[in-house]
C-alpha cells in the first residue's frame, strides 16, 4: 500500500474521532431548540446540501452505473438510519452514560464481524489493545458514578443495537469500497439520511399538529451554528474521512479510533464548559490512547490482507 495514502488514512481516522468528540457539545446545544428528529432532519439536510454543491458544479464526479445498489442501501440502513434511530429511542429509556459505555464496545463487535465476514485476523496483542481501549472508556464512566442500570433493559438493548449497527456499517463499508469510491458511498449515505429524517420529522409534526414549529429553531443563531457543525463537520466530513480510512485500514483497526472521541469530549467539556478533569479522566484517556496505538501497531498483515489493501488503495477520495 502507498505509505502516503496510509498516513492520510490515519490522519482521517484521528480527525474523525476529534470531530465526533466535539459533536456531543453541539448536539446538546441543538437539542435545547429542537427535538431529536428535527435536529437529525436539519443535520442531514445541511450535510447533503453541502455535498451536492460540488457534485452539481462538476467538481466531484460520481458514477453508479453498473454497480450494485442493494449493499449501499443496506449500509445506509445501518448508518446513519439504524445507528441514530436506535440511539435516539434507546436514550429515552436509558442514560447518555449508558450509551457511551455501550458504544465503547463497538470495536469489539466490529472485530468479531470483520473476522467472520472479511476474514480479518488479529494478533493477541491487538485483541488486548482493543480490550484496553474499551476498559478505558468504561473506567471513566464508572468512576464518574455512571454505571449501567439494568432496570432499563429496553433502552440498553436499543443502545446495543445502535452499537451493532455501527459495527455492521464499518464492516460493510470496508467491503463496498472495493467497487465504490469514498465520495460515492458518502453521497448515498447522506442523501438517504436526509430524505428519511426529513420525512420522519414532517410526519411527526403532522400527527401532533405542530407543523409550524418545524421552522422555529431557525430563529436562533446558536441553533444554526450547532447545525452547521453537526451537518458539515460531524456528518459530511466524518462520512468522508471514515470511508476513506476504511478504504485503507482494516475495519477492526479503524473502529477502535472511535473511542478517542471520549478523550476529545472530556477535553472539550473542560475547555468550553468548565468541567473538572480528574485523575481518573487522565488514566482512562491514557488507556484509550494506548489501546488505539496498540491495535494499529501490533498487527501482522497476511498476504491475503496485504493484497486486499492494495486493491483498496486504488480508491481515492
Amino acid at each position: 500500500m502507498n505509505q502516503n495514502g496510509l498516513k492520510l488514512a490515519y490522519v482521517c481516522a484521528v480527525l474523525n474521532a476529534a470531530i465526533i468528540g466535539f459533536s456531543f457539545l453541539f448536539t446538546k446545544v441543538a437539542l435545547e431548540y429542537a427535538p431529536p428528529m428535527d435536529t437529525l432532519a436539519y443535520r442531514f439536510a445541511v450535510s447533503f446540501a453541502a455535498m451536492s454543491i460540488p457534485v452539481l458544479l462538476g467538481r466531484v464526479r460520481l458514477s453508479y452505473r453498473g454497480k450494485p445498489l442493494f449493499k449501499p442501501l443496506l449500509l445506509a440502513t445501518m448508518y446513519p438510519l439504524g445507528f441514530f434511530l436506535f440511539q435516539a429511542f434507546g436514550l429515552r429509556h436509558a442514560t447518555s452514560s449508558e450509551g457511551g459505555i455501550l458504544l465503547a464496545f463497538a470495536p469489539v463487535l466490529t472485530a468479531l464481524l470483520a473476522f467472520v465476514f472479511l476474514k480479518e485476523s488479529m494478533t493477541v496483542l491487538q485483541q488486548l489493545s482493543i480490550g484496553l481501549s474499551v476498559a478505558g472508556v468504561v473506567f471513566i464512566f464508572v468512576m464518574k458514578g455512571n454505571g449501567i442500570d439494568w432496570s432499563s433493559l429496553g433502552g440498553i438493548f436499543l443502545l446495543f443495537l445502535s452499537c451493532l449497527a455501527f459495527a455492521g456499517y464499518s464492516v460493510l463499508a470496508r467491503s463496498l469500497l472495493k467497487s465504490y469510491g469514498p465520495t460515492e458511498i458518502s453521497f448515498l449515505m447522506l442523501g438517504i439520511g436526509f430524505v428519511f429524517f426529513l420525512a420522519a420529522a414532517i410526519a411527526d409534526h403532522a400527527v401532533s399538529g405542530t407543523a409550524g414549529s418545524l421552522l422555529a429553531p431557525l430563529g436562533s443563531g446558536t441553533f444554526i451554528v450547532s447545525i452547521l457543525y453537526l451537518g458539515i463537520l460531524s456528518s459530511l466530513v466524518t462520512a468522508l474521512t471514515a470511508n476513506y480510512a476504511l478504504s485503507k485500514i482494516e475495519a477492526s483497526k479503524m473502529s477502535v479510533f472511535a473511542n478517542l472521541a471520549t478523550v476529545v469530549s472530556i477535553a472539550a467539556g473542560a475547555v468550553f464548559l468548565g468541567e473538572n478533569i480528574e485523575v481518573y479522566h487522565l488514566l482512562g484517556s491514557a488507556m484509550i490512547i494506548a489501546g488505539v496505538i496498540g491495535t494499529n501497531r501490533f498487527g501482522r498483515t497476511s498476504p491475503k490482507v496485504k493484497q486486499s489493501a492494495e486493491n483498496y488503495s486504488k480508491e481515492s477520495i
